[in-house]
């Protein structure tokens, strides 16, 4: 789909507070078990860091088809904390971690995913910030590098036991 189909089909924007179910239920679906935030975590992002969420809803049925969601900090450098710690978001933070990327599979394959990324990089990079960074595994690198990240190797992070890809998009300001 074209970024004006999308925008036809989709509303983007913050996430809401009465959302975090439904945001939390999509990260379950997206993401294993050892992997995805619980539904704890998921409130308190909802409620602490909800202008650092772009959500896709779609027009037709008003459920959230995708996000992506992350906190700002100082610190230029992804640990795990961040995951589980929204406590650690500075709102005027230089650096975006982001924490998730989800998009409900009936939705994959359109652009959906790529769109939000977009959109949340120009949104960040209006925000003055300097740099977006995201954990990936391996299969994930390609796709990432496609929207303009460049790979820094294997991350600090072993969030879920699993080994990542620490993933950098620098604004040039």
């Amino acid at each position: 789909m074209s970024s004006t189909d999308l925008n036809k089909r989709f509303e983007f924007r913050d996430i809401l507070a009465v959302e975090a179910d439904q945001a939390s239920i999509i990260e379950q679906i997206c993401f294993p078990p050892e992997e995805a935030c619980t539904d704890a975590m998921m409130r308190e992002r909802t409620i602490k860091v909800p202008d650092l969420f772009l959500v896709a809803v779609d027009r037709e049925s008003g459920k959230i088809a995708g996000f992506l969601n992350g906190i700002a900090t100082n610190e230029d450098s992804f640990r795990d904390e961040f995951f589980a710690d929204a406590q650690l978001h500075d709102p005027n933070g230089s650096y975006v971690m982001l924490l998730g990327l989800d998009v409900l599979p009936e939705y994959r394959g359109k652009g959906l995913a790529r769109e939000i990324v977009s959109r949340y990089l120009k949104r960040e990079h209006e925000r003055g910030r300097k740099e977006v960074i995201l954990t990936c595994l391996d299969a994930k690198v390609a796709m990432y590098q496609k929207m303009g990240f460049c790979d820094n190797g294997i991350a600090n992070s072993s969030w879920g036991g699993e080994q990542w890809h620490e993933m950098r998009y620098a604004f040039h300001i």
